[in-house]
């Protein structure tokens, strides 16, 4: 079966949920400079990739509604003297071929050949709506004011092309219609990811074997993105966090220029992107191979709240029960380390606890590390929001943490704790099944591994 097989049926799919003679537009990103006439390395819209798998920045697809829908690709032209400079160009032709359109053109045919097909389609269903992929941030009336997908750059052209003055009321987002696809996974989605979870875990071991006193916290990040490329994921997912003592307590730290001393612990929150699929992993660990007792008991509650949450995430389970339960167990072994000094019920109701834990315990993952997908499914009749409900085939990271800054109220062997134990979870037929279960969390093996590897 053609690798792009899978591609073709999303489109079909969105095509038939979006209706008969409703258009869909959705662009690829643009390069984008680093400096002067370097550019960043390049990664399609995760929206784009879903829907076409095509590799090529500027691209755009038109998606036309219907119960057997149509998928219209515009790309660059073949161009061997360009290909010379920066490698091989599909052109319409091979690209229709290899990603299963049903037509395909020059990009540089937009302008003209746009115009025409929503024009007919106007004309032939003027009250459904045109579907676009805003850019990150945007409104709808600031998407025509790119270049993505028409050189000409303001609402009026929409106006004119389609005979319709109230076009900007007809534009509606296309997330609204992918979103529902994308957070329920595919079988080879499935497998991208395991994978990605795989060579993640094996980073992460690695980075336990080589991690001692003395080392600086780039040499570790170093070392986990050479095993992801080692092992075929050629980026990192995003930024990793490689956080030495007081540093962990900074939730979205990347500096990573300190030291590691004896006597800390690190935190590493660092997953790799394989497929365009991601991994998020997060451990904790002392530098020097052996908890002391304070960390030892923050790092307990934790792993603790953490297998608490991960049991709870089971189709029909909401999806911020793993969240509840994780902090009942933060606070209570809070209030028994005398850390949380106010009763249960008011830590609880005032939010008390958020001091030393302060961030949600999950999000989804796929295509995105932060992925596609809602988390609210409605309002009850009091206005407040009713969490979505699992769903076999969703997956989500559970990654409850405890970060204790200096302060006065806390007993000072607890300071510059900074704990996150995190993991990807895949919500299965009759419960779940922990991704990226190979990376050791349990104490004792984390201090039989932690500094094993000499150099």
């Amino acid at each position: 079966m053609n690798a792009y097989k899978e591609f073709q049926n999303r489109r079909e799919s969105l095509g038939r949920r979006l209706g008969r003679n409703s258009i869909a537009i959705i662009s690829n990103s643009e390069e984008s400079i680093r400096n002067r006439d370097c550019n960043y390395p390049f990664r399609s819209d995760s929206y784009f990739h879903y829907l076409s798998g095509f590799p090529e920045p500027g691209a755009v697809i038109l998606i036309i509604g219907d119960a057997r829908p149509r998928s219209i690709l515009f790309c660059k032209s073949k161009d061997k003297s360009k290909e010379v400079w920066d490698g091989y160009i599909f052109g319409p032709e091979e690209a229709a071929k290899q990603f299963l359109f049903d037509e395909t053109y020059p990009l540089e045919e937009i302008d003209r050949l746009a115009p025409t097909i929503l024009k007919k389609f106007k004309d032939e269903c003027s009250d459904n709506p045109l579907y676009f992929l805003l850019p990150s941030g945007k409104e709808i009336k600031s998407l025509l004011n790119t270049e993505h997908w028409t050189g000409q750059k303001n609402i009026e052209n929409l106006k004119k092309w389609t005979n319709q003055k109230d076009i900007q009321n007809q534009c509606m987002d296309i997330r609204e219609a992918l979103d529902p696809m994308r957070y329920l996974k595919s079988k080879d989605e499935i497998d991208n990811m395991q994978k990605s979870a795989n060579i993640a875990a094996q980073a992460h071991i690695h980075a336990m074997r080589i991690t001692k006193p003395g080392k600086y916290e780039y040499q570790i990040e170093g070392e986990i993105l050479n095993q992801f490329m080692q092992n075929g994921a050629r980026y990192p997912a995003y930024g990793s966090i490689v956080a030495g003592g007081s540093n962990a307590c900074t939730l979205h730290y990347v500096s990573n220029t300190s030291i590691l001393k004896d006597g800390d612990l690190l935190l590493i929150d660092a997953g790799c992107e394989l497929e365009s699929y991601a991994s998020d992993i997060t451990r904790t660990y002392p530098i020097n191979g052996k908890f002391s007792p304070a960390q030892k008991d923050i790092y307990q509650i934790v792993l603790d709240a953490q297998k608490k949450a991960i049991s709870k995430v089971m189709p029909g389970n909401y999806f911020d029960d793993p969240h509840k339960i994780a902090v009942e167990v933060i606070v209570n072994g809070l209030i028994d380390l005398k850390i949380l000094k106010a009763s249960r019920d008011e830590i609880l109701e005032k939010e008390l606890y958020k001091e030393f834990f302060m961030h949600r315990t999950s999000h989804w993952l796929g295509l995105d590390v932060h992925d596609a997908g809602k988390y609210i499914d409605g309002y009850s009749k009091e206005g407040k929001p009713k969490p979505v409900k699992f769903q076999d085939s969703n997956v989500l990271t559970i990654e409850p943490g405890c970060y204790i800054k200096p302060n006065t109220n806390v007993p000072e062997e607890f300071w510059g704790i900074g704990i996150r134990i995190e993991d990807d979870v895949l919500v299965t037929a009759t419960g779940n099944r922990v991704l990226s279960a190979d990376v050791p969390k349990e104490i004792e093996d984390l201090e039989n591994i932690i500094g094993t590897l000499n150099g």
